[in-house]
Formats: structure tokens, C-alpha cells, sequence
């Protein structure tokens, strides 16, 4: 039994890597010029101003994307209002659930895992690279720092923003010359000309003014994340975030694997999508899905930082047995970050055959932990009924995909939370479905 188990699971990563190496060869360190990812009729001028933007370290890869929406639906209005803003990407740096630490997953930039151009059509992206490029140099004129602000919601619910002393430790330093150093994505020569700290709270909105009194040509704000959405679930709010396209390299592994291994295509799911976001409209419930079922098991810091509220293995189990059968299906596809023995557990738990996206160690030196994350999100938005994990944000980027590629709130805004807990005690997926216009 032992060895044949093993001959399958040679087949199986036999017919993996063919799979990997018959989609389209890329390179996504080769060195572009902004202009391929720019809109045709868009150019950067001397009056052009540059918005790059970085979150806490410590937050995660979904997170991030979520910030950056924040960030594009800014710059969207303050272009809007007749001003030229681009909008500047950080490099990704090797993140807290990147977990494969024999890799360098420094420096990654944002077209190894999104669609620039996608990205391009709702406000002007480009690269880090491409700024040092376009302006001719490293120099970023002003960072500004935000900080929660002393009012803190004390006088209501108001946007506040203003130039304040520092409350926290500097993350900068002067050098001799009087230019602020640190840890600039650890790429060399950075540097910044002026620092400040700004007070906030509320809407991205509340540093419009600042922006626009402000002189310099180029700002770094840090800990965006301080700042929230504006209109939360508008029209405008989902834009930005249905122009995030994953990569099409990475859409087309996840295709691959689909057909290969789950029988499962765009046309027979009724899934196929526009080579245009703008042009992605469905009927919600339209699409259909493949013949299996998606589980996100969130596992790792959860299992002991919510381990109150996070399902034990069987209960997850249970739970996927029991949407197998309501839907008649056979297959599961599971993503996790669940250790080999957690895995080994769930699979004893179900009847079900259990699907695991492979993570061989060429393919991550190739597409890094960020693409394998993208491409597990991928199989498990295209799936009959998928049910996440409550409270995680890899879950909830599964629910938006969903909802773009036309699933009802059925089969798609569900998650796991541990027997016996109450609901107000589980963060489940909210009512904010997609609206196209």
C-alpha cells in the first residue's frame, strides 16, 4: 500500500512539472521602462507627483492588497480634482507567511504576482524601479509618517490630519549630509531630503489638503494602513480592487492545474473572464464552478492565537464531508498552511479525495510563496462551493474573486468556526458583495 502510494505521488509530480514548464516562460526581474504598464495616453511630465506608500512589516500579503486599494482610490480623487499623481508600488519584501526562508524573497515586484497594466487602467502604477528611473534618481523628497491621532474619535467620527512631534521610534536617521537613511526596502542609495510625522484619523481623504499644500514632488507615507477605506463597498471602493488581476502567468498555472487535475474550465464553470476588468460584469450566481469543493484551513498562528474560535481538523473535516455530499461532488481542494501532519489528519477525516496545489522547491525559487498563494486563491474561487476560514484575510480575497467571477453568496460567503461559538464571536464574511455599477 505504502509503495504504491508512492508511485502515485511520483506520477503526480511527474505530471506537475510538466505542467509547470509548458506555460508561457517569463521573467519578471527583466528591466521594463514605465511605459509598458502606463496607459497609451498618459505621460509623465515635470508636473508629475509621485505617491509611494508602505505598510507595517508585519502585515500580511492580503493585507497589503487591501491597502493598496486604499491608496489608488486616493490618488483616483486627487487626480479627479485636476492634479497628476502616479502611484508608486514597494518592492515586496520576504513577509512573515512566506515561510520558505531557503529563498531570497527580497525586492519582489508587484508584476510577479499582479497585472500592471490591469492595474494601470483604473489609476497610473508603475514600479519602485521605474520612479528611480523616470526621475533619475533615489531620492525620495518627503516621507510623511503616520500616527494614530490624539483625538483618537474622542469629538466623533471626523477626518483629522496634521504635522505633529514624533510618538514613536525614528525608523530614519540622518547621515552626515543632512539625508534621512534607513530601511528603504533594502535597496542602496535610498535616501530622503525631509521627514515628518502626520497625525490621522479616518479616510484616506484626510491627507488630501496636506498633499496638496505640501511642495515636494515625491512622498513616501508610511503605515498607511492608519487610514480607511472611503465609501466602503461603493462602486468606486471596488474598482481598484477589481483592477488587482492577478498575474496572467500565474492564472494560467492555476488553469492548468484545474483542467489536469479537477476537470474543471472556464467554459463548462461558466467562468470566463474578460481580458478587460471593465468589461467583468456578471449575474451573480452565474457561474457554476468545477466539480469539487474549495476549504481554506487556515491553520499555523491562528490554531493558537484564535484557537477559542479556529475548528479543530475534524471539525473541519466534518464540515467538508458534509458539503461534498450536499453538492454530490467527490473532490476537495485544500488550501492551507497546515503542517504535513495537520494535512495527514484532515485527509483521515474525509472520504472525499483531497487536492493540494504542489510545492516543489524549483517552483518556489520561480514564482515565490506569494505566487503560490495567488494560484491556491485562483483553483479555490473557480470551485463549486468554497468555505474559507472566519476572520482570515486570505479567505476574504477568496470571497472578492468569487463574487467578481459571478458566485452566488451561497456557494461563497461561508467560513469555518469552532463548535458551540457563537456568531458574534466569529468574524463572518460580511454583506459588501461586488457592485460593477
Amino acid at each position: 500500500m505504502a509503495f504504491s502510494k508512492k508511485i502515485l505521488v511520483c506520477i503526480f509530480l511527474t505530471c506537475f512539472k510538466e505542467l509547470v514548464y509548458s506555460s508561457e516562460e517569463f521573467s519578471y526581474f527583466e528591466d521594463k521602462d514605465a511605459s509598458a504598464y502606463l496607459q497609451s495616453n498618459y505621460s509623465i511630465t515635470k508636473k508629475t507627483r509621485f505617491l509611494i506608500y508602505d505598510v507595517n512589516p508585519g502585515e500580511g500579503f492580503n493585507l497589503r492588497r487591501d491597502v493598496y486599494t486604499r491608496v489608488a482610490n486616493l490618488v483616483k480623487s486627487l487626480n479627479d480634482k485636476g492634479q497628476d499623481w502616479v502611484l508608486v508600488v514597494p518592492p515586496w519584501m520576504h513577509l512573515y507567511h512566506w515561510k520558505s526562508r531557503y529563498i531570497s524573497q527580497h525586492g519582489v515586484p508587484w508584476r510577479a504576482f499582479f497585472d500592471l497594466p490591469s492595474m494601470n487602467l483604473y489609476v497610473p502604477v508603475i514600479e519602485f524601479t521605474d520612479f528611480t528611473k523616470v526621475t533619475g534618481s533615489k531620492k525620495i523628497e518627503h516621507i510623511l509618517y503616520l500616527q494614530r491621532h490624539s483625538d483618537n474619535f474622542k469629538n466623533g467620527f471626523k477626518d483629522l490630519a496634521e504635522i505633529e512631534s514624533c510618538k514613536e521610534r525614528e525608523m530614519y536617521h540622518k547621515d552626515g549630509k543632512g539625508r534621512y537613511r534607513g530601511y528603504f526596502w533594502e535597496i542602496d542609495g535610498v535616501f530622503a531630503e525631509k521627514h515628518d510625522c502626520l497625525s490621522v484619523q479616518g479616510h484616506t481623504t484626510a491627507i488630501e489638503n496636506i498633499l496638496k499644500t505640501l511642495k515636494a514632488r515625491s512622498f513616501l507615507i508610511e503605515r498607511f494602513e492608519a487610514l480607511l477605506h472611503v465609501n466602503y463597498g461603493s462602486v468606486e471602493f471596488w474598482k481598484p480592487r477589481r483592477s488587482l488581476v492577478f498575474a496572467k502567468h500565474l492564472r494560467v498555472l492555476g488553469d492548468e492545474y484545474r483542467q489536469k487535475f479537477l476537470n474543471s474550465n472556464d467554459k463548462a464553470d461558466k467562468t470566463v473572464y474578460a481580458e478587460d476588468w471593465r468589461d467583468q460584469h456578471p449575474q451573480e450566481g452565474s457561474a457554476l464552478g468545477g466539480p469539487y469543493i474549495a476549504v481554506h484551513m487556515r491553520r499555523g498562528d491562528f490554531s493558537y492565537a484564535r484557537k477559542e474560535t479556529v475548528p479543530t481538523i475534524e471539525q473541519y473535516a466534518q464540515n467538508a464531508e458534509n458539503m461534498l455530499k450536499k453538492y454530490k461532488l467527490k473532490n476537495i481542494y485544500l488550501s492551507t498552511d497546515a503542517t504535513d501532519e495537520e494535512i495527514e489528519e484532515f485527509k483521515s477525516n474525509v472520504f472525499g479525495k483531497v487536492f493540494i496545489y504542489p510545492r516543489p522547491r524549483e517552483f518556489i525559487e520561480k514564482y515565490k510563496d506569494g505566487g503560490v498563494a495567488i494560484i491556491d486563491q485562483w483553483i479555490a474561487a473557480h470551485a463549486r462551493y468554497f468555505i474559507g476560514t472566519c476572520s482570515s484575510t486570505f479567505s476574504f480575497r477568496i470571497y472578492e474573486e468569487r463574487d467578481i467571477l459571478g458566485f452566488s453568496g451561497e456557494t461563497t460567503h461561508n467560513c469555518f468556526c469552532a463548535k458551540g461559538v457563537s456568531d458574534d464571536r466569529c468574524e463572518k464574511p460580511g454583506s459588501w458583495r461586488v457592485k460593477f455599477s
